[in-house]
């Protein structure tokens, strides 16, 4: 998994770096252009069609110094550079000002104005370097316009449009678009590649800024051991070797040591969720895993169901009777097993039951939606070892004032990004947490914050049909079941699943219903080297 970063923490460690004489600004600046450059050519090769003109569109801060630095190694590669500046260069900032006055040295630069900027061939590279990761403001008008004036012009090849760190008018800390409603998206829907430096920041996953993932620039800052927002999945390394390092996935043993899952199915034709939660599990590799579901609902589960054992549950005292039973590694429930008093209970029960040895529990879907009414009793009977799997709105109806708080445009005024709502929501809770979605966000209590983005080239859009979510629960309580999987942090094999369910659907592919997805797994595994 690799770092991703905030505004805040992207600044600080450049001015850490700065302050401490690692590096200076100006180096900073000259290695960030030049790799700006390098990554374009790395995608796009040297030339676009032998047509070597290039406009870079400078902001009135250090994004704009990036930009000087761009312009002036495309000249000295021997393109025709056309440079606009928004903004009065003497109020640049110093490093900025360095770079200006490096490139007015070569050559002129061009106030960014909707008639100047039209005049010309269209450019087969356009950089913005308007705006960059500090932004929470729309951005002025007449950029957006000349960014699409630029973009229309008359002649030469469709631009290929470079951002440098992000679109101009993304806030870094949300992925949204900031832009006023005349040019508003433009910019983050025109951009074909996005180059940022160190690290990514939290926005280039919470949405897509490209056609592809965004470039990461090595400046020289040192890494360092802060508590930053991970990305999900490999990094640098193979799949398996990152699975087994955050899972037990491989692990042999006999089938108790890999664990016993007990998931809780609902009553007559409202079994489906559940029996696919612990397919699921089954297929993850939980050694054992026991379907409960009223008595009356034994007959249709047992006509489906083959290495799935059944039991009957008529309430919580023989809840409590099977979870006395420590081999029961772990809990799913949720799924298809309705809203209302009954599942309350079965909820509060099975936390109880947990809380003194930690025992995973999942609670999926109808467990959150019982209590939606008073969320604070579910809060005050969790523990560490919960992992819940809200969508929006079932995260909404438990943290109302969290949701509003991420839809807040303003972030002086006290709005949240996505991370920040969700740790916010882990703490309150006392376990971890899964918000579901393209880009899922997963915190636990201790601080800790992940993003699995199914966005770029692991996009998985036909994994939006219903049960996909039951099935994500499933996986969650079978790689939570086994003796070893105790010794791995909810959050690391909550992440981990969530990166093997889009595995599965890409596996599948389009036509994809959720009953795929559990039979997708061996493929999966066979295809990781396990």
């Amino acid at each position: 998994m690799g770092e991703i970063l905030t505004a805040a923490q992207m600044r600080a460690k450049e001015n850490k770096a700065i302050q401490g004489g690692f590096a200076h600004g100006l180096t900073l600046l000259e290695r960030a252009g030049q790799g700006v450059v390098d990554a374009t050519f790395h995608v796009i090769g040297e030339a676009r069609d032998g047509f070597m003109s290039a406009v870079v569109l400078c902001g009135p801060g250090n994004n704009g110094g990036d930009g000087f630095v761009i312009a002036r190694v495309l000249h000295e590669m021997g393109w025709q550079v056309q440079v606009y500046l928004y903004g009065d260069a003497g109020r640049l900032p110093p490093d900025a000002r360095t770079m200006y006055d490096r490139w007015v040295a070569i050559g002129p630069v061009f106030p960014i104005k909707d008639a100047v900027s039209g005049q010309g061939d269209r450019p087969a590279l356009l950089f913005d370097a308007m705006f960059g990761i500090g932004i929470n403001r729309p951005i002025p008008a007449v950029c957006a316009q000349a960014f699409k004036t630029i973009c229309a012009r008359a002649t030469g090849p469709e631009c290929f449009v470079v951002a440098v760190d992000c679109p101009s008018g993304m806030d870094v800390d949300t992925g949204a678009v900031l832009v006023g409603p005349d040019g508003a998206s433009t910019l983050l829907e025109r951009t074909d590649l996005c180059v940022t430096f160190h690290a990514p920041k939290l926005g280039h996953y919470l949405t897509e800024v490209g056609r592809q993932r965004p470039v990461v620039v090595d400046i020289g800052l040192r890494p360092e051991d802060d508590v930053v927002t991970q990305l999900v999945g490999p990094s640098g390394g193979s799949a398996k070797a990152w699975l087994q390092s955050v899972t037990a996935l491989g692990a042999g043993g006999h089938k108790y040591d890999r664990g016993h899952v007990l998931v809780l199915g609902g009553g007559v034709g409202k079994g489906g969720a559940a029996r696919m939660a612990a397919r699921s599990a089954l297929r993850v590799g939980a050694g054992l895993v026991t379907l409960a579901v009223p008595p009356e609902a034994i007959p249709e589960n047992a006509a489906q169901l083959n290495a799935i054992m059944l039991r009957p549950l008529d309430g919580a005292d023989a809840l409590r009777e099977m979870l006395a039973d420590k081999r029961l590694s772990s809990v799913c429930l949720g799924p298809g097993l309705g809203v209302g008093d009954r599942t309350r209970v079965l909820v509060l029960a099975t936390l109880e039951e947990t809380a003194q040895d930690g025992r995973r529990v999942v609670l999926d879907a109808d467990a959150l939606g019982s209590f939606a009414e008073d969320p604070h009793r579910l809060f005050e009977a969790c523990h560490a070892g919960v992992v819940i799997t809200p969508h929006e709105g079932e995260f909404a109806r438990l943290f109302p004032d969290l949701a509003e708080r991420t839809r807040h445009p303003d972030p002086a005024a006290t709005g949240l990004s996505k991370v920040e709502a969700t740790l916010c929501a882990a703490e309150r809770l006392g376990g971890t947490v899964l918000l579901k979605g393209e880009a899922t966000v997963l915190a636990d209590p201790e601080g800790r914050s992940m993003i699995h983005a199914a966005l770029y080239d692991r996009a998985a859009p036909w994994l939006g049909t219903a049960g996909a979510g039951d099935v994500l629960a499933g996986l969650i309580a079978g790689l939570s079941a086994g003796a070893q999987a105790q010794t791995h942090a909810p959050i690391d094999l909550s992440g981990a699943a969530a990166w093997l369910h889009v595995e599965c659907a890409r596996q599948f592919g389009p036509g994809l219903i959720a009953e795929d997805l559990p039979e997708q797994l061996p493929a999966v595994f066979r295809n990781l080297g396990f």
